[in-house]
């Protein structure tokens, strides 16, 4: 295979996976590591995959970049469903209380929620709440709180100085976050700076923080982090072991469940 097709191959493979590492690549196309890396920094320029320590990553234009809810919801479902119910293990026992982040992800957590009805769901995100009020069985409904403060519409989350304030006297037992990028370093990161206070201040408000995230957002950084490792005490993911970026965030100490 001609370095230009195995680029290409290459490329398909980084966006359909959100991330894969040089030893790996090198193993399959049975060529050396160096070979590889100059295959990435070739595809890098032209602007199709970001490299990451380790291997590479999907391309993203800029720091700023946020997809509406809609265009979100309709991306990596399948991986979305696994995540949500590897997290569904991890709610409290009956009578406790949990902290759920906006986002798809989170959303679809919704419906194991829905069939937790003992459980306080305080959540930010106004299509959870939605959904919840429409799911929860009329007999016992679960106890739910939408918390204040500015709608964003891009999100459908509620945000600002009111939100954080609300969540700065809550003790919940499990938060369940979402994120718009993550790497070893800079950690959990969104384009906005109202959402990372948001996010920042639902890490402080619970006992147990788990971060629910897919493949294709490992390796991205976005403008504003919300918490390293030091902050999250769990990651759920669909993405494989090897993947670099959870490489790196295991050596920072970082406990990751793969769906």
């Amino acid at each position: 295979m001609y370095a230009p097709q195995r680029q290409d191959v290459i490329a398909g493979e980084i966006q359909d996976r959100g991330g894969i590492s040089v030893s790996e690549l090198a193993e399959r196309y049975g060529v050396s590591a160096e070979t590889i890396r100059r295959d990435l920094d070739v595809l890098e320029r032209q602007q199709r995959l970001t490299r990451v320590h380790g291997g590479a990553v999907p391309y993203r234009t800029h720091s700023g970049d946020e997809n509406t809810v809609a265009a979100r919801t309709t991306t990596s479902r399948d991986a979305k469903a696994r995540i949500a119910a590897a997290a569904a293990e991890h709610f409290p026992p009956t009578g406790g209380s949990v902290i759920v982040d906006s986002g798809t992800t989170t959303a679809v957590l919704g419906q194991h929620l829905a069939e937790r009805p003992d459980l306080t769901v305080i959540t930010n995100s106004v299509l959870l709440a939605y959904q919840l009020s429409l799911e929860s069985p009329a007999s016992s409904p679960n106890r739910l709180h939408l918390v204040g403060g500015r709608v964003r519409g891009i999100t459908q989350s509620v945000v600002g100085s009111d939100t954080v304030t609300a969540l700065r006297g809550l003790r919940a037992d499990v938060a369940f976050l979402g994120a718009n990028g993550i790497t070893a370093g800079f950690g959990f990161s969104t384009p906005d700076q109202a959402e990372a206070q948001t996010k920042h201040a639902m890490t402080e408000a619970a006992r147990r923080r788990i971060a629910l995230v897919d493949e294709a957002k490992l390796g991205e950084e976005l403008l504003c982090s919300f918490g390293t490792s030091a902050d999250i005490d769990v990651l759920i993911t669909d993405a494989p072991s090897d993947n670099p970026v959870i490489t790196g965030l295991r050596h920072e100490g970082m406990d990751v469940i793969h769906t």
